[in-house]
């Protein structure tokens, strides 16, 4: 059996779960791990005895393994990508891939041009929830899209380095870019800093896609209840999908049916069918599990990620929008 040995850079938050998955995934060998702050090191060393721990990253990239995980600030992502594909590593960047499009095309493009994997972590592209919705969009089971609402909220965490457009809506745009399996035209924004004078912490994003679908998107760091939800308005079904939620699909048989002719305006009646919820079933893997998967069976078969390196291009393109729409009051 082949075995990816893998290194990760950065044990804050995201790092350690990378880490995790990748120690207990038969066809990868966590071999080392990064970071500047020694409590960190100490306790990856705690959890992981036969991982080599180092302060300095380029010991992971002199190394032998194979693939290098990068989960740093987003301002490091490009220099130390760039490093890793220099290397001849294969690279997972934690999401968004880069703080510019300029940057995150030149990771995408040094990838391809060295033969290497370079997988972004938009995680919710793996998630089974995220899959059924595509499914059923693609199916035709909703009929035409006409628009989707998407809730992203909670109390915290506030991020000193980024907005709140960059540290959540990625996870949204990454969604958005699979279930309509299309690109977005335009992107208008608008937000507020409230508890700082910046970074800005609660904004609202519209985005409008080919065939006159619309997404709104409504980010907060300063939400009383958390929220993670998405709902889907089709012409023939509706759907919400809930993340926080033991069942998080639900498609409605609800909608606006319009009388094909009527003579007389008291004839015209607008039909509202308000038929019965449906919880769709599914068989549910941990999403960053699969996401690791994904990315060690591209680096063994040769088969493209899901989530690669273009697919971040695009959801920073967008981000870079939206922050210019917010510098433009909308």
């Amino acid at each position: 059996m082949n075995v990816t040995k893998v290194g990760v850079i950065g044990c804050g938050y995201w790092g350690p779960k990378l880490a995790r998955n990748f120690h207990d995934f038969p066809g990868a060998e966590l071999s080392s791990v990064s970071d500047l702050h020694p409590d960190r090191l100490a306790h990856m060393r705690e959890l992981y005895p036969s991982v080599s721990t180092f302060s300095d990253h380029r010991k992971i990239l002199d190394s032998e393994v194979d693939a290098v995980v990068v989960a740093t600030p987003v301002s490091t992502h490009h220099r130390l990508a760039m490093e890793v594909l220099r290397a001849g590593k294969h690279l997972l960047v934690e999401k968004p891939l880069a703080a510019t499009v300029e940057e995150a095309t030149e990771i995408a493009e040094t990838a391809r041009q060295l033969g290497l994997v370079a997988m972004v972590g938009h995680t919710f592209q793996h998630n089974p929830a995220v899959k059924m919705v595509a499914q059923l969009i693609e199916s035709g089971e909703l009929g035409d899209i006409y628009y989707v609402d998407a809730a992203r909220v909670n109390l915290g965490l506030l991020q000193p380095d980024i907005n709140v457009v960059w540290d959540l809506a990625p996870h949204d745009i990454s969604i958005l870019l699979d279930i309509l399996n299309s690109d977005p035209v335009r992107v208008s924004a608008r937000g507020g800093a409230y508890i700082r004078r910046e970074p800005i912490e609660v904004a609202y994003l519209t985005l409008s896609f080919p065939g006159e679908v619309l997404a709104s998107l409504r980010l907060s760091w300063l939400d009383p209840v958390k929220m993670r939800r998405i709902t889907v308005v089709g012409s023939k079904k509706m759907l919400v999908y809930d993340d926080l939620l033991d069942e998080k699909v639900v498609v409605y048989d609800k909608g606006v049916d319009v009388p094909p002719y009527s003579d007389t305006p008291e004839e015209f009646r607008m039909s509202y069918r308000h038929g019965p919820a449906r919880p769709v079933p599914l068989v549910w893997e941990e999403p960053l599990h699969l996401e690791c998967q994904s990315f060690v069976n591209s680096i063994q078969t040769g088969e493209p990620p899901s989530s690669d390196a273009w697919v971040g291009v695009k959801v920073v393109r967008v981000l870079e929008a939206a922050d210019k729409s917010l510098q433009n009051g909308g």
